[in-house]
């Protein structure tokens, strides 16, 4: 059971937090507190002083609990925190959150895990306890795996600091709030797609351990499945965080891809950037594409254009990720019931199917 400073220190966390107090900048005395909570006036000293510790409140002699002052006319602080930063996608979904978190007067302060256990746990482990921030926006690590970082996310909800997942978010906590693209339809959209084509065997190459990939993977199973096509796990290639750059720059991992590949004339790619590869080493061993292999892809980023054979690849069009998280965190700020919200796919046709 949590203690009793902790529960009162949580509720008004979350109303400092929603504005309540912006108005007066001043929070109630402490026997009026004592009366909302019904607890001691020790219990409400200590659950101030935890507030004033993360610096959202000042406690003045004999003038009470102010609010800080916040950093240059009221802004919000916000913690970004996601798996890169230059690579791949990440440019542009960070992009579209500095938009909304500057047109809303919040001040983002950018953190990389590398997709790491421990980097993940040394920035949240700082975050609870030295840097707190008004709210967060977390790309979560290794979605698809158990994680011993639980118990921070755990404390941040339980200290009722506003948080929003993107791309990928923790089963073991159902009730967070997310962004996520939507996977399962994806997978099923570009087998529906290579299908109507006129293939029939479809490779599929998938990252395991993340959220992603496995709803990707999922959708595409199903899509086989429901379309009376083979399940032949034998066509079905996995790689992960570790084997990625051996995967993208090494040519050796790619002679088990292409047993893989045997017997197929389509594969569906986990994303553009290791799809653009394969389209790359197919042309490389004297394949064409799309006359002997179609490839096709998400995200439609940079690399389906840049490809040998520019790739057929799913879009958000006008949805960004990064955007639908960041407005969804500055409405929680604004005292908004929030509701996770899943963004849709679009095919983009290219040369390469």
């Amino acid at each position: 059971m949590r203690p009793k400073y902790q529960t009162v220190a949580d509720t008004l966390r979350r109303e400092i937090q929603s504005g309540q107090y912006d108005e007066t900048m001043l929070l109630p005395t402490e026997q009026a507190l004592c009366g909302q909570f019904q607890v001691s006036r020790q219990t409400v000293r200590q659950a101030l002083s935890l507030l004033a510790s993360e610096g959202l409140i000042e406690r003045r002699q004999g003038s009470g609990s102010h609010l800080a002052k916040r950093d240059k006319g009221g802004r919000r602080t916000v913690a970004v925190i996601t798996t890169y930063i230059s690579n791949y996608i990440f440019p542009s979904i960070l992009r579209e959150i500095e938009t909304v978190l500057a047109a809303n007067n919040c001040a983002l302060t950018l953190y990389a895990t590398q997709n790491l256990v421990a980097n993940e746990r040394k920035i949240l482990t700082s975050l609870l306890d030295e840097h707190v921030p008004d709210g967060i926006l977390v790309e979560g690590i290794k979605t698809g795996l158990p994680n011993p970082n639980l118990d921070l996310y755990q404390e941040i909800m339980a200290r009722g600091i506003p948080m929003v997942f993107l791309h990928g978010y923790y089963r073991e906590m159902p009730d967070c709030l997310s962004v996520l693209d939507d996977n399962y339809r994806g997978g099923r959209m570009l087998v529906e797609y290579l299908y109507n084509k006129g293939h029939r065997a479809i490779m599929g190459l998938f990252k395991n351990d993340d959220i992603q990939g496995l709803q990707r993977y999922s959708g595409y199973l199903e899509g086989l499945r429901d379309l009376g096509l083979p399940l032949d796990q034998q066509h079905v290639f996995w790689y992960n965080t570790e084997t990625k750059t051996d995967l993208l720059q090494e040519d050796e991992p790619w002679e088990q891809v292409l047993k893989t590949l045997e017997g197929c004339t389509a594969a569906v790619c986990y994303n553009d950037e290791v799809a653009s590869r394969l389209v790359s080493i197919l042309v490389q061993r004297g394949k064409r594409v799309p006359q002997d292999v179609a490839v096709v892809s998400f995200d439609n980023s940079a690399y389906s254009q840049l490809a040998p054979v520019p790739i057929t690849s799913l879009s958000h069009g006008t949805y960004n990720v990064g955007q639908m998280a960041a407005q969804l965190l500055v409405d929680l700020f604004h005292g908004k019931k929030g509701e996770s919200m899943v963004a849709p796919w679009e095919l983009v046709e290219r040369q390469s199917s």
